[in-house]
């Protein structure tokens, strides 16, 4: 009974707003606010981005001919090397069972949303108590509304976000394999999840050196005790990919080949440039928001010694410096749960309960209008079903 107790909740954040949101497309509303909606019914769910993709990648497993004959999104296969296996794998395994994989998507990336929200109420309890970590649950159910939406369309984004929410949880606990089978999740999910080995193995190595001063190499090395952190299946799970790669499009670095795919570019606030091709305006302000939550978090997280937090913050904070792309929100999510924890004892204040409660509306407004006009055209679904 404790177990469905605490449960139940966070099934219900995870269901309910998506299924507000869908529900405008199933019924097909014409217009919400004055907002309006396309009458395509879920099909507009279903085809925003990346979705169809990942469908792709999972009708087909990277298999060039196939895709070749089958797919007509006027794309070079080696695109699809962009969108890591473990998301379309799911997809795939579930649609064998019920016969449709668009739906079989959408279930995949609801699941994964609740494990989001579950790991996110067990790492927010480190902060606050269990009411206040399920206000925080229910907060983060929908916010940032960026965060909505992709848990709310076919995206590998909750799978992502809470395999990296869990590797911090079970790291921070000193669960040393669970922290790294999670990370592994992440890294076969999405490239960024190799950061994880870096911030980790930060935490590890960084705390130490100052014992080199008074320490020959070769015991300071052995004080480490690298076995006692298997963070290594990080790593091998990207060259797992890597090597499916390898299998499938006879380039182990197909990765890098994917085209215009990775939005890394030197030096850092390239986004500012509105002539770069993934960011094509000028109205970037936001942005700045978005920087200054994450440093502000940051230094957060480093004045009340939540280290493990800190470096992944810093690690992740760092690496979206350098990404000039103007969805930069989708690319921040995955510290967004632990910028909740350096703010947890501000966030449950009457103060913001009520300065959230005005938010709602207009979180779902935007959501709506994002789903209903990110949306990639597709001629023929025959082959996507």
């Amino acid at each position: 009974m404790k177990i469905l107790k605490n449960i139940l909740p966070i099934l219900l954040l995870t269901l309910v707003p998506t299924l507000v949101i869908w529900a405008f497309f199933y019924f097909k509303a014409p217009e919400v606010n004055n907002i309006p909606l396309p009458q395509n019914g879920m099909e507009t769910v279903v085809a925003n981005y990346d979705g169809p993709l990942y469908l792709v990648v999972a009708k087909t497993w990277y298999d060039s001919s196939a895709i070749k004959a089958n797919f007509q999104f006027n794309l070079p296969v080696e695109y699809y090397a962009a969108h890591f296996p473990l998301f379309p794998l799911l997809i795939r395994g579930f649609g064998l069972v019920t016969k449709n994989f668009p739906y079989s998507m959408l279930a995949v990336t609801l699941i994964s949303s609740f494990f989001a929200l579950f790991f996110f109420n067990k790492l927010i309890r480190n902060y606050v108590n269990e009411i206040d970590a399920l206000w925080l649950t229910f907060v983060f159910s929908i916010f940032p509304a960026r965060w909505l939406i992709v848990r709310s369309v076919g995206s590998p984004e909750p799978l992502f976000i809470a395999s990296v929410t869990a590797a911090i949880y079970f790291w921070d606990k000193k669960r040393y394999w669970f922290s790294a089978i999670a990370g592994a999740v992440a890294t076969m999910t999405k490239s960024p999840g190799i950061l994880l080995f870096v911030a980790f193995s930060a935490a590890t190595i960084v705390p130490r050196l100052k014992l080199l001063a008074i320490s020959k190499f070769s015991n300071w090395t052995r004080s480490l005790n690298f076995r006692k952190y298997p963070v290594v299946l990080i790593p091998l799970a990207l060259a797992g990919v890597f090597y499916i790669y390898k299998l499938q499009f006879g380039n182990f670095f197909a990765y890098f080949n994917s085209g215009d795919n990775i939005h890394l570019l030197f030096p850092p606030f390239q986004i500012f440039n509105y002539n770069a091709p993934w960011v094509g305006t000028f109205w970037l302000e936001e942005i700045i928001f978005i920087y200054l939550f994450g440093a502000i978090s940051l230094t957060q997280l480093i004045k009340h010694k939540q280290f493990t937090l800190a470096w992944f913050v810093g690690v992740f904070f760092g690496s979206i410096l350098f990404v000039a792309h103007r969805d930069l929100m989708r690319y921040a999510l995955p510290i967004v749960p632990f910028i909740f924890a350096a703010f947890s004892k501000y966030l449950v204040t009457k103060e913001f309960k009520i300065a959230f409660m005005v938010l709602i509306i207009p979180i779902f407004l935007f959501s709506l209008a994002f789903i209903a006009n990110n949306v990639m055209p597709v001629a023929n679904w025959g082959p996507l079903l």
